[in-house]
């Protein structure tokens, strides 16, 4: 208890000297964002284990979280309290506890993302079971984020998003196209539905590998199951949507170097990821631990720093904010089926997948994460790069 309030005393924000318990430094900090303890707001949070505060306190963002997914407090509105904390920056202005700093640590010396380790997201995350993913997605199953331009429902949003990237690739019938991070085939059936494409699928995940495989059996469509750095062959065009936030900093030149070496001369590809405002080598620790292991946001410097000399940047779209909306009508989704998926996972899994939903919701309204659309070609397109933007 001491420890942990002598350590934010000196790293909080140059606040007053505290002179009161840990229930007072935490209901303090709190109220520089306006939250209250015991509030009847919908940001406002209902502590029921006394011992959070001084769990908070000396644990930092994993504390939180896993706090939550103990009953230990609740909010009835977790995206607008992550709002009100990432907009007021105050996950940086608390001191680093030590699970940030092994993370910092491990990260500088272990390459995380390594070939051995690629199935680890797949097995943790991926592989949780298509009956939870099938209740909490669109019909055509797209986990990524949606484009809500003039769309009133997710499966309208992700539609959109997928009529986007063909018009932004300028994808022909016939051509070959290559997906990497495929999922759960939903842009690779569309491509070959709509445009006659020959599609290569690849994810590293046994349950996404199986369904994309039986939802486009009647398809030119070749699903495998292996790491972006096997891959061989030439397409003429080539996407990777939700893939490079689980690529890591020390490979982002090699997957790009991927990219290059499998794209056509005159060829595109388009890349979707969420980037952050900041260049880091680590991910949020509950995230890390719960969620998303061995993830990490590129910055828009670490992107461009490791493309430089390999590809054209030809288009950079950012529509960050369109994520609130996704994770949002995700959220929705997965609690209104509740009821058909509480045989399969407990409550505890209840509360986790509901704190990374809606966290993550309040950390794209806040712009803290951004999300990002880049067009690449090889040697740059002689006149321009150009693409339909009619809806």
């Amino acid at each position: 208890m001491e420890r942990a309030e002598k350590g934010f005393q000196r790293s909080v924000w140059a606040a007053p000297l505290i002179k009161s318990g840990a229930r007072e430094v935490v209901e303090e900090v709190f109220a520089r964002i306006d939250v209250r303890l015991s509030g009847t707001r919908p940001w406002d949070i209902r502590v029921h284990n006394p011992y959070f505060y001084n769990r908070v306190l000396a644990g930092g963002s994993l504390a939180l979280g896993e706090s939550y997914m103990d009953g230990w407090w609740d909010c009835r509105a977790l995206d607008q309290f992550f709002d009100r904390l990432l907009s007021a920056g105050l996950d940086r202005r608390v001191g680093k506890n030590w699970h940030v700093l092994w993370h910092v640590a491990k990260a500088k010396i272990i390459n995380q993302q390594r070939k051995s380790n690629a199935g680890v997201i797949g097995k943790r995350h991926y592989d949780l079971g298509n009956r939870l993913f099938r209740q909490m997605l669109d019909r055509r199953m797209n986990y990524s984020c949606a484009h809500w331009d003039r769309a009133q429902t997710l499966d309208e949003a992700q539609e959109n998003k997928l009529k986007l990237i063909c018009r932004k690739i300028g994808l022909q019938p016939g051509m070959t196209l290559l997906d990497i991070g495929c999922g759960w085939g939903g842009f690779a059936k569309w491509a070959a539905q709509k445009y006659q494409a020959r599609v290569l699928g690849l994810t590293v995940s046994r349950e996404q590998a199986e369904y994309a495989r039986r939802d486009c059996r009647d398809l030119d469509v070749t699903i495998e199951r292996k790491d972006y750095r096997e891959l061989s062959g030439q397409f003429d065009r080539i996407v990777s949507i939700g893939m490079m936030e689980h690529v890591g900093v020390k490979n982002y030149r090699a997957y790009l170097q991927v990219l290059r070496r499998c794209l056509k001369a005159g060829g595109l590809c388009l890349v979707q990821t969420i980037g952050g405002n900041t260049s880091v080598s680590t991910t949020d620790p509950w995230i890390d631990r719960y969620i998303f292991p061995n993830s990490m946001l590129p910055s828009a410097r670490q992107i461009a720093a490791a493309s430089e000399r390999l590809l054209v940047l030809e288009d950079w779209h950012s529509f960050g904010p369109d994520y609130d909306k996704t994770l949002m009508a995700w959220h929705r989704n997965f609690t209104r089926n509740w009821d058909s998926l509480k045989a399969f996972y407990d409550e505890r899994f209840y509360r986790m997948w509901t704190y990374y939903l809606l966290s993550c919701a309040g950390s794209f309204r806040s712009r803290r994460n951004q999300l990002w659309q880049i067009v690449f070609s090889k040697e740059g397109l002689r006149g321009g790069y150009h693409y339909d933007r009619t809806p």
